[in-house]
């Protein structure tokens, strides 16, 4: 069985494009319209990192993919993604459906920021002329309300929980304390440790450093990345340059309507693209209106020409393999042939965390698989690996375990 899905936020303020993002990421069917609050309840769909398949590097003719799927040599792997109601100025006071926004987030992994990059909806999320507002200032207030959210449950009875430290373990103690935002020891650590705090008692720490404190561990505990959207728009290009100047996330130009019109384009077979490809080929000129031509001609120009893809695609794969570090793991019953019990050729292929060795792999497709682990093999090389071996982004592995006991 895969290990749990990672799961990914789809945040930022209302009528910005979120809900198209989510849309083009899954093909889900959700409302979009252009009008504030149109997402209330959180849409949670499945969408997909692209890596090139290990079959396509092992010569094989093809995969047979348990969950996701493969497309011309190119392997989509799930990830589940959270489009939640939009935030205002206010939000971690209650304005707006501010509270249920955030508390829908406590589990995600990571966050994609999507932001107005044409700077043409104002902070309240209503249609505004394109350049009229600053994408910059409207990452910096939303920074705010997610800072404000952590700092009011950090901070939540905090005297009577810092007194309460003097024969417990602090990081233990915050780690479990913040468990329920998806906040871990490591994170907790890290934080103490790039504050300084680490040298002070909880105890001893002032408003000002509980604030920092909460601020960061937002930051480490859900790191964000930025899909500068309405990016084909002017003055998207611009904006988006003084954003990757400014801010301290990654920012990656969007076209969440150029992808959404792209992927329901080749659904319908009249044209081939591939999510994250930098071009499409029109597959029948005759089946196409021509509305659908100007569409598709706006789109090559305004998009891919300019920026290579539509952003979606590249945006998932960053916040996976880049903000949250993971690899793609491939594990295998048959390490010569590559396949599990049924003969299936490369059926899973795991996303974990960068440094995850040979018997964590072995606890994450079974428990008595991890406690029984004798060996690994790997499979491109047939060599035997250990428990503690590292495992390589791309590595093809056979759990070599002892047999249960009758």
């Amino acid at each position: 069985m895969p290990p749990p899905q990672r799961l990914i936020g789809i945040v930022g303020k209302t009528n910005v494009g979120k809900s198209t993002f989510f849309a083009a990421a899954t093909l889900a069917q959700v409302e979009i319209a252009n009008h504030p609050f149109t997402t209330i309840e959180p849409n949670v769909g499945v969408g997909y990192v692209k890596v090139r398949c290990a079959h396509v590097e092992l010569g094989l003719p093809k995969c047979d993919p348990a969950t996701g799927y493969c497309l011309e040599g190119w392997r989509f792997i799930p990830v589940k993604l959270m489009d939640v109601a939009g935030l205002i100025p206010g939000a971690h006071q209650g304005r707006g459906l501010g509270n249920k926004f955030l508390d829908d987030l406590r589990k995600a992994d990571a966050l994609i920021l999507v932001v107005d990059a044409a700077g043409a909806t104002d902070p309240e999320g209503r249609p505004a002329k394109p350049g009229s507002y600053d994408p910059v200032e409207e990452v910096r207030w939303l920074e705010r309300e997610l800072d404000e959210w952590y700092y009011r449950i950090v901070s939540r009875d905090w005297d009577r929980f810092a007194k309460s430290l003097y024969d417990r373990n602090p990081v233990e103690a915050l780690a479990q304390r913040l468990s329920g935002i998806g906040v871990a020891k490591h994170h907790v650590e890290r934080v103490l440790r790039e504050t300084g705090l680490e040298a002070k008692h909880p105890r001893e720490w002032s408003r000002e450093e509980l604030r920092e404190f909460a601020s960061r561990l937002r930051r480490v505990s859900k790191p964000m990345l930025i899909a500068a959207n309405k990016a084909d728009l002017d003055p998207a290009p611009e904006n988006i340059e003084r954003m990757r100047r400014e801010l301290p996330y990654p920012v990656v130009p969007t076209s969440a309507a150029a992808e959404l019109a792209l992927r329901r384009a080749a659904r319908a077979g009249l044209i081939r693209y591939i999510p994250g490809d930098s071009s499409f080929t029109i597959l029948d000129e005759s089946r196409l209106t021509r509305e659908q031509r100007r569409a598709l001609e706006y789109i090559e120009e305004r998009v891919l020409k300019r920026y290579g893809s539509t952003g979606v695609q590249e945006a998932l794969n960053k916040t996976v393999f880049e903000l949250l570090d993971m690899i793609v793991v491939y594990p295998v019953e048959d390490a010569n042939r590559y396949t599990d019990s049924k003969g299936r050729v490369l059926p899973d292929a795991y996303l974990v965390p960068r440094g995850t060795t040979a018997r964590q792999l072995a606890y994450m497709i079974h428990t008595d698989l991890g406690k029984t682990f004798l060996y690994a093999i790997d499979a491109r090389s047939k060599r035997r690996i250990g428990e503690d071996h590292v495992l390589e982004n791309g590595a093809v592995v056979k759990i070599v375990a002892a047999a249960a006991k009758r």
